[in-house]
């Protein structure tokens, strides 16, 4: 049976981990905005990997430095796990941002929450309580309002996006892993280098000479995206993933709202209907955690005197 973990978060948790996921769920919408205007100008293998360079140079700094320190051998293998399962989900992701609306692609990447939510119990000793259970089972539901499987036809892009809900989920309990006993940044660092090998082969095997403006907007995607992981391995080691991991759901009403308001993509009631359900599942799990971290941080009546 896996051991809870007895790393110690950082002051002001749960609240200082859900601020940081807020802000990663800005950073990778803007993520999305500008891989959802790239379109299909570009394999998405190729795409994703001319993004991994950029943020590879971005990262490279922190990346000498670390080298320099030295790696244990179980750590770097730790980090290969956690790249290559990465690079794979990316692949899938950029197909899917290519083929279907963004609204949809955000949807579907809830499923990987609840891979996470089990990994987190089974493999960090985190207790599953009532109210977050119910939470998260609420947001699935959801999520599933806006699929709604079995009534519309499931095509490429959706399934590629289904695939990579776990391959995502692996890499963020790994991260979760590693963000309690390495510095955030060398966590970043390492998933540039170790994703951007794993894409390589992919991208050369359908390579194609890229336009200027693809690769400058990709370098926009790799400022946001290494800028999101950055902020998401702080919320990973600020609060528990129960904690965390709702908040991720307020990403689809931004989502939504960037696909309307710039790429004229439709919203429907069963879009609207389903984002409710999981604004209320966030705000009422955001909640208990206030009133659980206010009682912690008032000490007993007997204490006081």
């Amino acid at each position: 049976m896996a051991q809870p973990h007895t790393a110690i978060p950082e002051t002001g948790a749960p609240w200082v981990g859900i601020a940081w996921m807020v802000l990663t769920g800005v950073l990778f919408v803007a993520v999305t905005g500008v891989v959802r205007y790239i379109g299909r100008d570009l394999p998405a293998a190729e795409a994703a990997f001319l993004r991994y360079v950029f943020g590879l140079f971005l990262m490279s700094p922190f990346l000498l430095r670390s080298i320099k320190k030295g790696i244990d051998i179980k750590t770097l293998a730790v980090f290969s796990v956690r790249g290559f399962s990465h690079a794979l989900g990316v692949i899938l992701w950029f197909y899917a941002m290519a083929n279907i609306p963004i609204a949809e692609v955000t949807a579907i990447g809830y499923t990987s929450p609840i891979y996470i939510t089990i990994g987190g119990a089974i493999f960090f000793g985190e207790r599953m309580a009532a109210r977050r259970m119910i939470a998260i089972f609420l947001a699935f539901v959801g999520a599933m309002i806006i699929l709604r499987p079995g009534i519309q036809h499931i095509n490429a892009g959706q399934m590629a996006q289904v695939i990579s809900a776990p391959l995502f989920a692996v890499s963020y309990l790994i991260a979760k892993s590693l963000s309690m006993k390495e510095d955030p940044t060398l966590v970043v660092a390492m998933l540039s280098a170790f994703v951007t090998l794993g894409l390589a082969p992919f991208a050369i095997a359908v390579w194609q000479p890229p336009a200027l403006s693809a690769v400058l907007w990709l370098g926009v995607v790799a400022v946001f995206a290494t800028l999101g992981h950055f902020t998401m391995t702080k919320a990973l080691h600020a609060a528990p993933l129960m904690v965390t991991q709702p908040v991720t759901f307020l990403q689809l009403v931004w989502a939504t709202a960037l696909g309307a308001l710039v790429f004229d993509e439709p919203v429907d009631i069963w879009v609207l209907l389903g984002g409710g359900v999981v604004i209320t599942s966030v705000s009422f799990i955001s909640y208990r955690e206030w009133v659980i971290s206010r009682r912690a941080a008032t000490p007993p009546a007997a204490a006081m005197k």
